[in-house]
């Protein structure tokens, strides 16, 4: 499933079969020290289904057991055990549980106003491989405190394991300069026409190289995450500005503003127009 379903509206659908816990910052406001809006456990069966179409924080969940299909970056990717997908705010996403499979995962989903530094950006990976335990032990042991003795420092310290670890995993491949260095090259000027080979030979290497470095890191191919980058811009100047479409659109390294607008409305679920209204 590779292409993204234009008619995709806000829904929740959990069905009988599936077993959900979660923890509010209505419930709990000390979540809010990190913008935290709710987290929780999932052990999903059909027909188990999420979409978000303009989330208002970032989105970070890790696949524990089994598998299922999430919508990220205007693809539909698979979610397996070991994996993290991340969702960056007012980007439509989607979850769904598949047949013959269940899915279980530890998700945390924040509340982010347009002016804060999300913690999930397009510097960050959309998927990435990881410890598989670790979130689902955290708010496993998170929910056991909740639900018995709720002493404040308890709780407190496991909602600091769990910010620590959502940005552990949003943050992972800072570790490799070189990396970061060419993405910040890239993000200072996203006017230039970034080309693979381009990309690999500020990076120092074959372009078969740069993009499994790429892939390994963040979950998408470079010409991907260059597209994230222009996307995330674009998203900000339209929220920011009054600048035309088109103008825009070439601010963001896109020479002709129906591509710039069929990208974007792929990625983000929307038209630049609308997401501007």
């Amino acid at each position: 499933m590779s292409e993204i379903h234009l008619d995709l509206t806000e829904t929740t659908a959990d069905g009988p079969g599936s077993r959900l816990w979660s923890l509010a910052r209505d419930d709990f406001p000390e979540l809010g020290v990190h913008r935290i809006k709710r987290l929780g456990l999932t052990d999903a069966a059909l027909p188990y289904r999420r979409v978000r179409v303009r989330p208002t924080g970032s989105f970070v969940m890790v696949c524990y057991e089994g598998r299922g299909q999430v919508l990220l970056d205007g693809r539909w990717q698979s979610s397996r055990a070991g994996v993290a997908c991340l969702a960056p705010p007012r980007v439509l996403n989607a979850f769904h549980a598949m047949q013959g499979s269940r899915w279980r995962f530890a998700w945390i989903r924040y509340d982010e106003p347009e002016h804060v530094r999300p913690l999930v950006s397009a510097a960050s990976p959309v998927r990435v491989r990881c410890d598989a335990e670790s979130l689902w032990r955290i708010v496993s042991g998170l929910r056991v405190q909740w639900e018995g003795a709720r002493d404040p420092r308890l709780l407190h310290h496991w909602i600091e394991l769990a910010h620590g670890e959502a940005k552990r995993i949003a943050q992972p491949w800072q570790v490799d300069e070189r990396l970061w260095a060419v993405w910040e090259e890239v993000a200072r000027d996203l006017t230039t026409d970034w080309t693979l080979d381009t990309l690999s030979k500020r990076f120092s290497t074959s372009k078969e190289q740069f993009r499994r470095v790429c892939l390994r890191e963040l979950g998408r191919s470079p010409m991907q995450h260059l597209a994230s980058l222009r996307i995330e811009r674009a998203q900000h100047l339209l929220a920011s500005t009054d600048d035309k479409v088109e103008s825009i659109a070439r601010q963001v390294g896109f020479e002709d503003a129906s591509v710039f607008s069929r990208a974007f409305k792929r990625w983000v679920g929307r038209s630049p127009k609308s997401y501007r209204e």
